[in-house]
């Protein structure tokens, strides 16, 4: 009872300062991005802290080491909507791979769009793949981190879905290094669940996986048995 209670208040705080912070977002289009930008991760930030403060959602980082100094593409399991939120608040300048459906959302999409996500037509899957490559090698350019979730949908704790290669494509075709990125926040923040558990969510960088061959879909199976193998590694820490 006292967690769905939580949960109330959260959603509520969540929800409203979604509508105000993506408002004045809005005012920055015409403000260059480097000076809009702290703006724009303020929305993230806040609602990580009010989950750790209301519902008892707390995080610990493993491997932050491991991050390269210049440009990386992230690719992480994906369970929750903490992740998307806690990437952008805790990864400068983070670039999200997206459909872009999301971007069409009346002002939280619009402001969304700010932070130069990369938006794909996922009904179009070789047009997507495109997509991310062409608008991805950009990102990198200007000293962007991309963010990929390669199964493209929220799956259970205990599962690992699909790897798409287009983080694999983007990597070789740039020649920059993936981060296999793990975490098992829908432990705590359930992708179905309207009720938040208390607990510590673990989150491991691993070290960069070296885009080296020509086969993206084996660069991508190396990619996704590290993740398992930091996700196994994690639950026996617990």
């Amino acid at each position: 009872m006292f967690n769905f209670i939580r949960s109330i208040i959260f959603s509520i705080i969540m929800f409203a300062t979604a509508i105000f912070f993506s408002t004045i977002c809005l005012v920055t289009v015409v403000v260059p991005y480097r000076i809009r930008y702290p703006l724009l991760i303020a929305w993230p930030k806040l609602t990580i802290f009010l989950a750790k403060w209301i519902c008892g959602i707390r995080y610990r980082i493993y491997g932050q080491e491991n991050i390269p100094k210049n440009h990386a593409i992230m690719v992480a399991n994906h369970q929750s909507t903490w992740e998307t939120l806690a990437f952008l608040a805790l990864f400068p300048h983070n670039c999200f791979v997206l459909k872009k459906e999301l971007l069409q959302i009346p002002i939280f999409g619009w402001s969304l769009s700010l932070l130069k996500p990369i938006g794909v037509n996922r009904k179009k899957s070789m047009n997507a793949l495109e997509q991310v490559i062409e608008q991805g090698s950009k990102r990198l350019a200007d000293g962007h981190l991309i963010t990929i979730f390669p199964e493209g949908s929220r799956m259970s704790v205990k599962q690992l879905g699909q790897f798409k290669i287009g983080a694999a494509k983007l990597a070789m075709q740039t020649k920059t290094p993936i981060l296999p990125v793990s975490h098992d926040a829908g432990k705590y923040w359930s992708r179905r669940a309207f009720i938040k558990k208390p607990g510590t969510i673990q989150v491991t960088i691993g070290k960069p996986i070296l885009p080296i061959g020509n086969s993206a879909a084996k660069l991508m199976s190396t990619v996704k048995t590290q993740i398992q193998t930091q996700l196994e590694q994690n639950e026996n820490i617990l």
